[in-house]
């Protein structure tokens, strides 16, 4: 039987996401933070996954926010940087890497192909649900948004992996002190 926190992640991810695209900068993202809390507090901690949540967030904001300005993404009332649920969004995306996406760490084609085919279909989708434009038409934008995750969300998973390598280490220097 699947680890119930393996399932509560992707579930959080969910559950946020649409909350997120739904209820685009409302109350509902009461939730995503929620997702958040519950992540550091029963699946993982912020000391094992503080570092990759907001490297993950602050990299897809910049990412996003780029793509912005490119004219790639168009916000109803925002012209300069994606908005909060987006930047959430990129948040929870970093708390699936280190389990429920866990397996498609390696080999790395398995991220390449999952970021280069999901990456598009979630932009998409949300784009739909939450009556974000895209100047370039589907077909482009997906071609290019394909192009950018089947970077992006290898180098994501290299962040998953450098950052849980540190964590390690240094829980095998603080049992060395302490011993």
């Amino acid at each position: 039987m699947p680890d119930r926190r393996l399932i509560a992640n992707a579930l959080l991810f969910q559950l946020s996401w649409v909350a997120c695209v739904l209820g685009g900068n409302s109350y509902w993202l009461v939730i995503p933070v929620i997702a958040l809390l519950l992540h550091f507090f029963w699946i993982s901690s912020w000391a094992a996954e503080g570092k990759l949540v907001v490297s993950v967030m602050l990299a897809g904001a910049a990412l996003d926010s780029f793509l912005l300005q490119m004219g790639v993404f168009t916000f109803v009332g925002q012209d300069s940087l994606a908005p909060l649920w987006l930047v959430l969004l990129w948040a929870l995306l970093g708390t699936t890497l280190n389990h429920c996406l866990a397996w498609s760490a390696k080999p790395i084609w398995r991220a390449l192909l999952l970021g280069a085919i999901g990456g598009p279909l979630s932009y998409l989708a949300g784009a739909e649900l939450a009556g974000v434009g895209l100047p370039l038409g589907e077909s482009n934008s997906a071609l290019l948004l394909a192009a950018i995750w089947a970077v992006m969300f290898p180098l994501l998973h290299g962040f998953a992996h450098l950052y849980r390598e540190q964590y390690r280490t240094q829980l095998l220097a603080r049992r060395r002190q302490d011993a």
